[in-house]
C-alpha cells in the first residue's frame, strides 16, 4: 500500500465519522494489505486529526484475550489513539447520533506520571503509573462490520485502520496505586439497563493488565512513538463488547475498585 493509498483511506474514515456513514471493508479494497499498512492508515488518520486541532491524550490496547486473537487468526494485540474529544465524564450521557453503532467494553485504565521507554519492563510501568482506575471504552466502527454483497466479515487490518474501533472512553472516580492491588484479580459486573450482561477479570488481559502496557510501549517504539506523562492507557477489555443502542444505560461495578457508568441518549 502506498502512502497515497493510506492517506486516501484515512480521509474516507474521517468523512465517515463526520457523516455517520460507514465505508466498505478496507481489506477488500486492498486484499494484500498488512498490519503495517493498517498502522500507516492509522498514522495518516492521526496526522489529519492533529491538523484539525485534536490533541492526543492517550492510547488504547485491544484484542488482548487469546479467544479474540484466535477468532481473528492473529497472535498479537492491536492499539489505537485516544483524542481529547473522546473523553466522557463518569455517569455522562452521550448525545444521540454522536456514534454510528456504539458498543462498550470494561477495562482498567492507567494514568501515567512519567513517560515509558521503548524497552519497557513491568517494574518501569508500575513506577511510571500515577494511578489505575475503572474504565469503559466506547467502541464504534466507521467501517462496516460485514460486507453487504459478499458477507465477508472485517478482519484485524480493518479494525486497526479504523483506529482500533475506538470512539470514546469513561474513567471512574477512584484512584489506586497499581503496586497496591493485584490487577489480575480486579473484575467487574457490567449491567445494561439494570440487567447483568457480562462479568470478567483483569487476568483475561494478557494474564496481567500491566503486561499489556509493557507490550504497548514496546510496539509504539517500532513506529517512532512513545507513552508520555499525563497520558491515559486503556489496557484492554476483559468482557465481550456490549451493544449500546439509543436508550442504553451502562453500569460497571468493580467492587472495592470502584464503579463507572455511561448512558446513551
Amino acid at each position: 500500500m502506498s502512502r497515497e493509498d493510506a492517506d486516501a483511506v484515512a480521509a474516507d474514515l474521517l468523512r465517515a465519522e463526520k457523516e455517520r456513514n460507514q465505508i466498505g471493508l478496507v481489506s477488500l479494497r486492498f486484499p494484500n494489505m498488512t498490519m503495517d499498512d493498517a498502522y500507516a492508515i492509522q498514522s495518516a488518520h492521526m496526522s489529519r486529526k492533529l491538523a484539525e486541532g485534536r490533541r492526543i491524550v492517550g492510547w488504547k490496547i485491544g484484542l488482548t484475550s487469546r479467544a479474540m486473537q484466535a477468532a481473528l487468526g492473529i497472535e498479537t494485540p492491536d492499539s489505537g489513539v485516544l483524542y481529547d474529544d473522546m473523553a466522557f465524564g463518569n455517569g455522562a450521557t452521550v448525545p444521540k447520533g454522536r456514534f454510528i453503532q456504539p458498543r462498550i467494553e470494561a477495562e482498567i485504565a492507567f494514568v501515567l506520571r512519567h513517560g515509558i521507554s521503548d524497552h519497557a519492563t513491568r517494574e518501569e510501568v508500575l513506577k511510571a503509573t500515577e494511578f489505575v482506575t475503572p474504565a469503559l471504552e466506547i467502541l464504534d466502527t466507521r467501517i462496516t462490520r460485514t460486507d453487504v454483497k459478499t458477507g465477508t466479515p472485517r478482519i484485524v487490518v480493518d479494525t486497526i485502520s479504523d483506529n482500533a474501533a475506538n470512539a470514546g472512553f469513561v474513567l471512574g472516580d477512584s484512584r489506586f496505586d497499581p503496586s497496591d492491588v493485584d490487577l489480575r484479580w480486579i473484575g467487574a459486573v457490567v449491567k445494561r439497563n439494570g440487567n447483568v450482561e457480562a462479568t470478567g477479570l483483569g487476568a483475561a488481559v494478557l494474564d496481567d493488565p500491566v503486561e499489556s502496557v509493557v507490550w504497548l510501549a514496546r510496539r509504539m517504539a517500532g513506529y517512532g512513538l512513545s507513552l508520555q506523562a499525563g497520558q491515559v492507557v486503556l489496557s484492554g477489555s476483559f468482557i465481550a463488547p456490549i451493544e449500546c443502542p439509543s436508550g442504553t444505560k451502562i453500569e460497571a461495578d468493580f467492587g472495592g475498585f470502584g464503579t463507572v457508568g455511561v448512558a446513551f441518549e
